[in-house]
């Protein structure tokens, strides 16, 4: 049954080895994570227990990509193998965590099935930022797997007392009972706490244990005493449920990503988490319209949080009278409950109403209700096995198929995000990030158009302000970039991205000094910084101050080694200090890993000049020129070279055309009346 469950979660699960990285949090979890990408090093496993990167703490998650870096590389297949096999993992624990709780093998199966196929579980797998939810879920079912079998071996292997010579003895077998129990408690406790490194929300999982003591292991059976020992049972857990809970509400906190009360009031949090439970229950039932982003509409109608108010008390009121008849009515139904709760929206952490990755151990509350009924329903009417068999496998091929179809939604940001636009009103988040890939890929007037989309939405977005800033300082049209850098920062004032950028557009300006203020506020939040280092080196550079950029283009390139540009920058900082065999070998290794840098070109073939090599200089001038023949710099320097070598009259020519392309070029017109003048008989 096991492999069975594991083929099918892997040939459903298989097309997703060939999507991209997408442009939604996998930049600050792998792509542009100078810590992540270079694979599992004893610094980046201190990094992982002492950082809040991404405005959360879960140090086992971060070691696990730094180690997918360190078997498949950065390219993406590999990172996406990990989730699945990790899916396909859970898919088995949920097997045998009910098959070992009930001894029902066939609704086991099914309810691994639907764990497996569900559509609203494709966010979870398919998405390489979300390793936490399968890697959490690995090491949480693990737990619950491990405390169930504890249970069992109490049950199984009762002490039975023995008499000799009128004396009372122990069963030898209880010693070793206790013993086993113990060691699958301390099984359980530590997979707790590795599940809980790996991701928060399993901080109720001490109550579905609870739960799992009603039914199906019925151990509150002794009432309120029985109660009161199984919850002093579970206090390693509940211990480490609050120090989990206290460090991510700090870390959260700090980064920014709670929002606090006055932008979002509590009566608000309510109404949202009420209607999101509906919702998660209507997406349950009929997987439709699924995004990667629900955006927060701010306030419920008031109809709406009421009707969802009823039905969430209606089921409850059934779950409890049904609760001595069908305890896995009320045991199905708290699961889905208790566990949504760190997630629903009473905290609110991002942007989102709600998301489908949230419900992925939740489900499995509703899928035990709905499976474990139809079981019912079956042993009364023997007649009616066929026709639930029968329905079961129907449901599973129909989630599967609809898996498949939400899976080619996740194929690469550009069919996520139209998706995301599609099925929601008012995604501005899709919007921009539907811009930043086109932005990635060229498309500049789609970029732009998209950015607009999102700020017509929301006027105030940030991000999307300083995309198209970006976008328009691409072009060159920097006070145009600077309006929209302004409203962002205004926006969000700590926002490092935009602080950097403004640095950028000022100092193309002329503002250096404004430029160099903007990228060390940005160095003295983040260290790491690499394009505020490269830039401030650069700007260092301008205004001759080349020992301190050296520095500061030496740290970007220990950040991230292979950065061309600051190969370049170094090169372009070591030509001003005429340490040209220093500057030749960074010109090299930027060539090495940018052959097509023209500008590099032409500044490796300047050295050359200097060093008095002059027929390399020529050729790797026309190497530039054959890469960018518009470049006018690149014409007058190959012209200079000319007249060094005598050829007066290739030097005119380029002379010439680098005065064509820019009318004021002044040294290329001094040049070209220098060569007139000596030619005057």
């Amino acid at each position: 049954m096991c492999l069975l469950l594991v083929v099918l979660t892997l040939g459903i699960y298989w097309p997703v080895m060939s999507h991209e990285f997408v442009d939604y949090d996998d930049g600050d979890y792998m792509v542009a994570n100078t810590q992540v990408q270079r694979g599992l090093t004893w610094a980046g496993v201190k990094w992982a227990f002492v950082t809040g990167h991404a405005s959360n703490w879960h140090p086992l998650t971060w070691l696990s990509h730094m180690l997918d870096v360190s078997v498949f590389g950065k390219t993406p297949g590999g990172h996406h193998f990990t989730n699945v096999l990790f899916h396909c993992a859970n898919v088995v624990l949920v097997f045998l965590l009910w098959q070992t709780l009930t001894g029902a093998r066939w609704r086991s199966a099914v309810v691994a099935a639907l764990f497996a196929m569900h559509p609203l579980h494709v966010e979870s797998v398919a998405w390489v930022s979300e390793r936490k939810d399968v890697l959490s879920g690995l090491f949480g079912l693990f737990a619950l797997l491990a405390y169930g079998k504890g249970v069992a071996v109490q049950v199984s292997q009762e002490p039975v007392e023995r008499t000799k010579g009128g004396k009372k003895q122990s069963n030898p077998l209880e010693s070793d009972t206790a013993r086993r129990a113990s060691q699958w408690y301390l099984i359980s406790v530590g997979a707790f706490a590795l599940g809980l490194l790996c991701k928060p929300m399993l901080v109720t999982l001490p109550f579905v244990m609870l739960l799992l003591d009603y039914w199906p292991l019925n151990r509150i059976a002794g009432g309120g005493r029985q109660f009161v020992r199984l919850l002093m049972e579970k206090l390693p857990f509940f211990a480490l449920s609050l120090g989990s809970s206290v460090i991510t509400f700090v870390v959260q906190r700090k980064g920014g990503a709670v929002s606090p009360l006055e932008s979002l009031p509590v009566p608000d949090r309510i109404g949202n988490a009420l209607v999101s439970y509906v919702r998660y229950l209507a997406k349950t039932f009929w997987p439709d319209d699924l995004s990667i982003l629900y955006p927060h509409p701010g306030h419920w109608p008031t109809g709406q949080v009421i009707a969802a108010a009823a039905v969430l008390v209606a089921v409850s009121v059934v779950a409890m009278v049904l609760r001595r008849r069908a305890p896995f009515v009320a045991v199905g139904w708290f699961w889905f409950l208790g566990m949504m709760v760190p997630v629903i929206g009473l905290v609110q952490v991002g942007i989102q109403s709600m998301a489908d990755r949230y419900t992925y151990l939740p489900l499995i509350g509703i899928f035990v209700i709905v499976v474990w009924a139809a079981g019912v329903v079956a042993e009364w009417r023997v007649a009616t096995r066929p026709i639930f068999a029968t329905l079961a496998g129907v449901i599973v091929a129909l989630c599967c198929l609809a898996t498949s179809v939400q899976l080619r939604i996740w194929k690469n940001s550009e069919t996520l995000f139209r998706h995301a636009v599609k099925v929601t009103a008012n995604n501005y988040l899709a919007w921009n990030n539907l811009g930043f890939y086109f932005a990635a890929k060229n498309r500049d007037a789609e970029a732009k158009e998209a950015y607009r989309e999102s700020l017509r939405i929301n006027p105030n977005y940030a991000d999307a302000h300083n995309n198209l800033g970006h976008a328009l300082a691409v072009e060159k049209k920097y006070t145009e970039a600077l309006e929209h850098y302004r409203i962002a920062l205004r926006a969000n004032p700590n926002n490092l991205e935009i602080h950097n950028n403004f640095g950028n557009a000022i100092s193309e300006l002329g503002d250096v000094d404004g430029a160099m203020a903007e990228y060390r506020f940005v160095l003295q939040r983040n260290p790491d910084h690499i394009d505020a280092h490269n830039n401030l080196g650069i700007a260092l550079a301008m205004k001759g101050q080349l020992n301190e950029a050296i520095e500061h283009l030496n740290a970007s390139l220990h950040l991230k080694p292979g950065n061309a540009g600051a190969h370049g920058n170094l090169g372009n900082a070591f030509a001003a200090q005429h340490k040209f065999d220093e500057a030749m070998k960074h010109y090299r290794e930027a060539l090495k890993l940018s052959p097509n840098d023209a500008q590099t070109r032409n500044n490796l073939a300047n050295v050359l000049a200097e060093l008095g090599r002059l027929d390399e200089a020529v050729t790797n001038y026309n190497m530039a020129l054959q890469l960018n023949a518009e470049n006018p710099e690149a014409h007058f320097n190959l012209g200079c070279v000319m007249v060094r070598l005598g050829q007066r009259a290739e030097a005119v020519s380029h002379f010439n055309e680098a005065l064509r392309l820019k009318p004021d070029y002044t040294a290329a017109q001094e040049q070209l009346q220098k060569l007139a003048a000596e030619t005057k008989p």
